[in-house]
């Protein structure tokens, strides 16, 4: 509020405090009433503050700043305060939606990778039901007291061969494995064995034979075949790095192979497209 704006109004509101004592003397009929004396009062207290304001205003110089009624003053704060509760309380209501959203994704998430964890664990169960050899089927109750000699147990399995009577040749050469683990024909067994499995596709039990039997690189004559025979299983297993690393020990295993396995290792070659030697 400008400074001479200041002096008039105080000027004023002296000159009519002034009046009042005089207008007092004047006889009149009745006292001032309550309404009155709270007037006078009101007024007596306003020219009091105008007057201090302007000799605040003379002492310093400098700008005046009437402030609001400590009422007025009290309100406006509360309604501040009233405004920036309303604001936080927005923003957690914000806060509070985000995180519900991000519990019902990761929710979802985790629903999700529970499937995929079961989906998996169904998987290696059955690829490892698939791994494991068959056991080999129980002898009939009038042979499990008197065994065959290895030899004759061999020849039979390999007549129900030759026969065409896979089925009967696979127990038979299972069976040989298991009653002969010594048996002075034990790879060979295998890898007979393993030939009947192929013959009905069970290429996870057929590859485990011929492994069996190749075991240390016997040098006979059904050794090159049994190699060429694993990498077959293998590809067909979907395991192609394994059946050309199977392959690649052929021509250094057994240098002098038939030239029909031979034929049939490049084959099994390009199926398993290695690379070249």
């Amino acid at each position: 509020m400008p400074l001479h704006r200041l002096r008039t109004y105080a000027a004023v509101a002296v000159i009519a405090f002034a009046a009042l004592p005089a207008r007092a003397q004047t006889p009149m009929d009745d006292p001032l009433d309550a309404r009155d004396a709270r007037r006078v009062d009101r007024m007596e207290k306003v020219v009091r503050e105008l007057r201090d304001i302007v000799f605040k205003a003379q002492r310093t110089g400098a700008p005046v700043v009437v402030q609001p009624a400590d009422t007025d003053a009290r309100m406006g704060e509360l309604s501040q305060r009233i405004g920036d509760l309303e604001q936080s309380l927005t923003r957690i209501n914000g806060s509070l939606e985000t995180t519900t959203h991000e519990l019902e994704l990761a929710r979802r998430e985790n629903e999700a990778l529970k499937a995929q964890v079961k989906e998996l664990g169904d998987r290696l169960a059955v690829a490892e039901k698939a791994a494991t050899p068959p056991a080999p089927p129980e002898p009939p109750a009038e042979e499990a007291a008197v065994k065959r000699p290895p030899q004759e147990a061999f020849t039979a399995a390999r007549q129900l061969m030759l026969a065409g009577d896979y089925d009967g040749a696979e127990q038979a050469f299972a069976a040989y494995v298991q009653d002969y683990p010594e048996g002075p024909r034990l790879a060979e067994a295998r890898y007979w064995w393993g030939k009947t499995l192929s013959v009905r596709s069970a290429h996870a039990q057929a590859a485990t034979a011929y492994i069996g039997a190749i075991r240390g690189w016997p040098q006979t004559a059904w050794a090159p075949d049994a190699v060429v025979e694993l990498a077959r299983s293998l590809v067909a297993l979907k395991k192609p790095a394994d059946a050309c690393q199977a392959l690649a020990e052929l021509p250094k295993r057994y240098p002098k192979a038939p030239a029909a396995v031979s034929s049939r290792a490049a084959a099994a070659r390009t199926q398993a497209k290695c690379a070249a030697a």
